[in-house]
């Protein structure tokens, strides 16, 4: 087993090296030729060379295929024609024989799926990289679910590709400027986390029941129903809703539905998980949302999700309402708070491009306004800029860019920017009122009595550093060295100054006395000294004017 590990590991390595080769050369002069249309809004298709890159990652295994997938959400890192192709990556792989997912069950669930389950289907009703789905009816009831079941194997192989992608990006991230730039040993770290957590099935359960939660406030969204009790770490059971993709639907089916409303609900039920809950479901594409019989969207497919802190929550919702009513400048404070600036940032240029994507934004007719296009645009600015955003954004800009997708096909008139007027003002209501409700006021009051508890001791504290005159100030303001180097310079200068004032007030003394050593006619010493002194002044004096200038 452990040489079988080791040569995939080698295998890996070697796949991986012969694949950046090959790419990286493409890749740059890409991104090079589309410099001149970043920032513009033109649409773009993916090149021969893209499409390439991801035929190759479908052929190197399901942990690449991840990775690609995740590689086309930072529009900050590649070009937009390369994210297009890593976006369309699909798992083709061979179903797995029954009898190995009929053991799997059993071993995880105790008991074998033909006594689980009044009838199982052994033929897949989907097939992917990680797992595969088969259609089943409960034992205790005439409901219908779906079981999704991990390929054998599967995590062993996942961890051994995607600890040597992350040794791969460790080392053009310390040996490489473009590694060091954009993090990329951190960025695919982050991806290995994200990637072994779809393992879990466990966690796909939990997400699944927070994204219920999420969309039981409107009645145009809907969610499966998980089965705790029938899933584990490698089997998940859920409910099955029958309906039809979007990308499926005619266009009479869409004369029926009342698709304003649909898209309405989809994009505020995605603004509350972003701006209130901070969970959200990050691969809403259309192939990912069904229509039911009775018109209503349902969301498959829930191991992709994103998180969103606090504190972040708040300046996306000044980001988007200032991208909603096109202030430019607010939008560009906004970014500058969130971000980090990395090295050759320049905060002219970065605000002069945010003002060049408000106006060819307004310069837009309503059918074309997409709030995940402008998203990812702003991430382009910030990229190519050096300014370092956090990696949330990057989901936020693709999940958004999907809905997008989403709105074209159920109403291509829907206005994201009226949506997201009507809504702030309700969401930021909504998160006043959670910082004053009675939780967090007895929270707030809890630290003010620890505080008022404190103060005593930390008064007693001060007053004994004072009387034994050990209170000391740090100063962080100024650089102690430069300042004691400068008065020393100073002080050296009114030294030589008071030096040279002594050598002329003795050289006048000492005229007045006759000496058989003369030069020039005059006393030989008295004259030495002025001359000595004439010539330090001079010496200061060019020190002063010209040194401390260039310093």
């Amino acid at each position: 087993m452990k040489q079988l590990k080791t040569r995939g590991r080698v295998n890996t390595y070697r796949e991986l090296v012969s694949l950046l080769i090959r790419f990286i050369p493409a890749l740059t002069d890409s991104k090079t030729k589309l410099l001149s249309r970043f920032g513009t809004g033109e649409n773009v298709e993916a090149s021969d060379d893209a499409e390439e890159f991801a035929s190759a990652l479908e052929e190197m295994g399901p942990a690449f295929v991840k990775v690609g997938q995740l590689l086309s959400t930072r529009s900050d890192l590649l070009p937009q024609e390369w994210t297009l192709a890593l976006e369309r990556l699909q798992d083709d792989v061979a179903p797995v024989p029954f009898e190995e997912i009929a053991s799997i069950i059993e071993n995880d669930l105790g008991v074998s799926p033909t006594k689980l389950f009044r009838s199982i289907n052994e033929v897949p009703f989907a097939v992917g990289s990680i797992g595969q789905v088969h259609r089943a009816t409960l034992r205790d009831s005439q409901d219908e679910v779906v079981v999704k079941v991990r390929r054998p194997g599967i995590e062993q192989k996942m961890r051994v590709d995607l600890d040597v992608i992350c040794e791969v990006a460790d080392f053009l991230e310390k040996h490489t400027r473009f590694g060091a730039d954009y993090d990329v040993g951190i960025m695919m770290k982050q991806f290995q986390r994200t990637i072994l957590a779809e393992l879990d099935f466990t966690r796909e359960l939990k997400n699944l029941e927070r994204i219920r939660d999420a969309v039981s406030e409107t009645d145009r969204l809907i969610a499966p129903q998980g089965y705790e009790n029938l899933s584990s770490r490698q089997v998940l059971t859920m409910e099955y809703i029958a309906g039809r993709k979007l990308t499926d639907l005619s266009g009479v089916v869409l004369t029926e539905v009342d698709g304003d409303g649909l898209v309405s609900g989809l994009f505020e039920c995605y603004l509350d998980q972003i701006l209130v809950d901070g969970f959200f479901h990050a691969d809403p594409h259309p192939g990912n949302v069904l229509l039911t019989a009775d018109h209503q969207l349902a969301l498959i497919d829930l191991g992709m999700v994103g998180y969103v802190p606090k504190d972040l929550q708040e300046s996306l919702l000044r980001l988007l309402s200032a991208v909603a009513e096109g202030d430019a400048d607010a939008a560009a404070e906004v970014a500058l708070s969130m971000g980090s600036p990395k090295e050759g940032f320049d905060e002219d240029l970065f605000r002069a491009e945010m003002r060049r994507i408000a106006e060819d934004r307004e310069g837009e007719a309503v059918e074309e306004l997409k709030m995940g296009a402008l998203i990812i645009r702003i991430t382009q600015a910030c990229g190519r800029n050096q300014l370092r955003i956090p990696d949330s954004i990057f989901v936020i800009g693709k999940m958004m860019l999907n809905i997008d997708r989403v709105g074209k096909i159920l109403d291509p008139d829907f206005d994201p920017d009226d949506c997201i007027r009507r809504n702030v003002h309700q969401i930021a209501t909504r998160k006043i009122r959670e910082d004053l409700s009675a939780g967090a006021f007895w929270r707030y009051l809890g630290d003010l009595k620890n505080l008022i508890q404190d103060t005593p001791s930390h008064i007693h504290d001060i007053l004994e550093k004072v009387a034994r005159n050990e209170i000391r100030v740090k100063v962080d303001t100024i650089d102690e060295e430069k300042l004691l180097k400068g008065f020393h310079r100073v002080a050296n200068r009114i030294t030589v100054g008071l030096i040279l004032s002594a050598l002329i007030i003795g050289a006048s003394m000492l005229m007045r006395i006759e000496s058989r050593f003369t030069l020039f006619g005059y006393p030989g010493l008295a004259i030495s000294l002025f001359l000595i002194a004439a010539f330090g002044g001079l010496v200061l004096v060019g020190r002063i004017l010209f040194t401390s200038e260039k310093r």
